[in-house]
């Protein structure tokens, strides 16, 4: 009887250790810049793998997003920051004093945990500083947890700054311009599978080298005519610290991702146009990238496994 039950023990142990994770998914919930535009939310990337649901940048309309998702905000197991500008920021306060609430779409349990370059921590400081007056008055009139209105915090460096539940980050510094330092990038890791989000910043073959082989690579762009370049000297700066779509390519070419995809995408032409100029920034990628690529919308979605699979806005199937 007790080897038979020492036995069983050891086939389930098997079958634990062999089982397959299951798949990782991503949703962009924001793939757009500052620019106030209601198709295209400000940076904001879901990864959702095994019981972790991690989020990348808060940008404007995150909490809207995760809504759509039918995801409670308080679920969100822990957030990360690429760098301090405030279009990767501006959802911050949203989630993090909407999540606070005592409603089965929010109710965070326990302080909500924050990682992020050097200054995330002061963040922190100064807007429960800002919003002392709301939170105890919340705590006073709707008997809401103090702790769960508290931040943990972290000022990270380069390297593995979380590892939870077979789910492993690991920052990567990245060149965002001289002037914004640091500024970090994330590898997520989960059941052999690797996902990569460059974070703002120039053509950098650190993003290369990290995402060898990856299942997904998520990178920025800026897609600006010539011409503006030339005569708006605005652009010319924002340029100067984004990738080109060719040099987006060049990093695609090098790591070979089972499939790249734009997000946080800045564009500007000589004639106004109201969406991205998703041709052009196409077929300048393909002067160096011959693989498979999409340019990412608001709420597409990847189903990471066995395969990669991409899903539109509007839940079919892609085929990049």
């Amino acid at each position: 009887m007790i080897k038979t039950l020492v036995r069983a023990g050891l086939v389930l142990l098997a079958l634990s250790i062999s089982a397959p994770a299951e798949p990782m998914k991503v949703t962009l919930l924001g793939t757009g810049v500052p620019t106030p535009r209601p198709t295209s939310f400000s940076a904001s990337t879901l990864v959702e793998a095994g019981n972790e649901k991690l989020l990348f940048d808060l940008g404007r309309g995150s909490t809207m997003q995760l809504y759509k998702l039918k995801i409670p905000l308080g679920a969100v197991s822990a957030n990360f920051i690429t760098h301090l500008h405030s279009d990767h920021l501006v959802g911050l306060p949203d989630m993090w004093l909407t999540g606070w609430l005592a409603t089965p779409w929010a109710s965070r349990k326990g302080p909500m945990k924050l990682y992020g370059p050097k200054g995330t921590v002061a963040m922190t400081e100064n807007l429960t500083k800002a919003f002392a007056d709301d939170i105890r008055i919340r705590i006073d009139d709707e008997h809401l947890d103090p702790v769960a209105v508290t931040f943990a915090a972290k000022d990270i460096e380069a390297g593995v700054i979380y590892d939870n539940n077979g789910v492993k980050v690991t920052a990567i510094e990245v060149n965002h311009g001289e002037k914004i330092k640091p500024s970090f990038g994330y590898v997520v890791e989960y059941g052999g599978h690797k996902i990569v989000l460059s974070g703002d910043t120039k053509y950098d073959e650190r993003i290369a080298t990290a995402a060898d082989g990856a299942d997904l690579l998520i990178h920025e762009v800026a897609v600006i005519e010539p011409e503006v370049l030339f005569k708006n000297p605005v652009y010319k700066d924002i340029q100067a610290h984004h990738t080109s779509p060719e040099e987006a390519g060049r990093i695609f070419a090098s790591a070979k991702p089972k499939l790249a995809v734009y997000s946080h995408i800045v564009f500007g032409t000589v004639k106004p146009v109201p969406d991205i100029p998703e041709e052009t920034l196409i077929l300048r990628t393909r002067t160096a990238y011959k693989g498979p690529l999409l340019v990412g919308r608001d709420m597409m979605s990847f189903r990471i496994g066995d395969s990669v699979e991409a899903y539109g806005p509007d839940g079919a199937k892609l085929d990049p």
